[in-house]
């Protein structure tokens, strides 16, 4: 028998038993789906994370309130140094106040960009006429290099300037929810329009671009005005606290940047030399590494899954194809009476079995790519193929069909032609 004769013979045994095989199929396309539809949902979200945590690129940082847990005046274990150091109580929950993130703008020279910036809060109402937006609203305070470090882009008007900020006036950039709802999506209609922020009157100096939502959470729905200005309406609790970010021109000279950055902000916050910092150094992209480090365990339950139910798969195929071998007995006989060789009848064997596996991990990696692409849907994310994943999928399903159809086609290739042929 040639090669194609018995490939054609495997695949119209495969059509004649179609309830048998489409169970089969189901089973294995279930276990692949489970391990593609995770990790492609898992890829979106990391895509969607870089996004909207790493705008600042791989050369940004940034330093913010160290927030300490003291209690019977003394600091939380979990905030000790690996020397087992403590930080002063006096000092520990000292949150970075605007003299001090002005004072290290000022004389932190390294080559870099730096900025200030202060949250207003996210339950704010804008009206413009008979317009009104939900109280919704986020209020970002910053400064003229806020936009750029964040990573948003101007759609129309100008950016902060510093006359903006050392006057503290009432100017802002309002996002495009914002837009949307008060000036039907035109943002040259808006700029130089004047809004009202909980009651206090803003004149719009620029409109942002749409940067989509996370979790469904719209990143657009904010208005960024200058820090000073923040601190004056919408942050004047003692405890509020500046971050201040810090783009390094070079990459390649971040971690000299960073510890730049720590000894002078240390000698701003008068830390001494034998106490740890009470500020925290965040790369740009270390919460997203963080983020990731916990979802590998997401893709280790995906990857458990899925061997657990192509295990069940394997033996289920295999005890199928136990099954079909002494169903066809008598066809086996008859391939052997008329020359087929032993090889010819494992090879048939084994292709129903390979086949099968195979149609299993396409129908699988089918859906599991739509189902994990439905995140990305949500996140407003590009179409995700996991393609190592899927490769591996392919892989593991060959692999699979090989193994359950081994015994059954060795146990059909011996059998004795002549029985075989009387068998009822």
């Amino acid at each position: 028998m040639k090669l194609t004769d018995t490939i054609s013979l495997s695949f119209r045994t495969i059509r004649s038993n179609f309830l048998r095989t489409a169970i089969t199929v189901a089973i294995i396309a279930l276990g692949i789906a489970a391990l593609i539809g995770i990790n492609t949902a898992i890829q979106a979200i990391a895509q969607k994370f870089q996004e909207s945590f790493s705008s600042m690129g791989a050369n940004g940082f940034t330093i913010r309130y160290r927030q300490v847990n003291v209690q019977f005046g003394r600091p939380s274990v979990k905030m000790q140094s690996k020397k087992n150091r403590r930080l002063k109580t006096s000092n520990a929950n000292k949150t970075i106040n605007i003299q001090e993130a002005e004072a290290f703008k000022e004389i932190y020279k390294y080559p870099s960009e730096v900025s200030i910036s202060i949250g207003g809060g996210g339950n704010n109402i804008v009206n413009y006429g008979s317009q009104k937006t939900n109280p919704t609203v986020r209020i970002n305070g910053g400064d003229e290099n806020y936009v750029d470090m964040n990573g948003y882009d101007l759609a129309a008007g100008r950016n902060i300037n510093t006359l903006d900020v050392t006057s503290a006036r009432n100017v802002c950039i309002i996002g495009k929810d914002i837009v949307d709802k008060l000036f039907k999506g035109n943002d040259d209609l808006a700029v130089d329009k004047v809004i009202s922020i909980n009651g206090i009157s803003y004149r719009v100096i620029g409109t942002l671009q749409s940067k989509g939502s996370t979790f469904g959470m719209s990143l657009d729905n904010l208005i960024i005005t200058s820090y000073k200005n923040v601190r004056r309406f919408f942050n004047t609790g003692t405890n509020a606290s500046f971050s201040i970010g810090v783009k390094v021109h070079d990459v390649s000279n971040m971690d000299v940047a960073i510890g730049e950055a720590e000894g002078a902000f240390r000698a701003i916050r008068k830390v001494s030399v034998q106490d740890d910092d009470n500020f925290l150094i965040d790369k740009s992209d270390s919460f997203v590494e963080m983020l990731m480090k916990q979802m590998g365990r997401l893709t280790g339950a995906a990857v458990v899954i899925g061997f657990i139910t192509l295990v069940g798969a394997a033996i289920g195929l295999m005890n199928i194809m136990l099954v079909a071998v002494t169903e066809r007995t008598k066809e086996v006989g008859l391939i052997k009476a008329i020359g087929g060789k032993q090889r010819n009848v494992r090879m048939q064997f084994l292709f129903e079995s390979i086949i099968i596996s195979l149609l299993g991990a396409f129908f699988g990696i089918i859906i599991g790519v739509l189902l994990g692409n439905i995140v990305s849907v949500l996140m407003g994310t590009g179409f995700v193929v996991p393609w190592i994943w899927v490769a591996l999928g392919v892989l593991i399903c060959s692999v699979v069909g090989l193994l359950a159809g081994l015994y059954p086609a060795f146990k059909a290739s011996r059998l004795n032609p002549i029985e075989a042929l009387r068998y009822e």
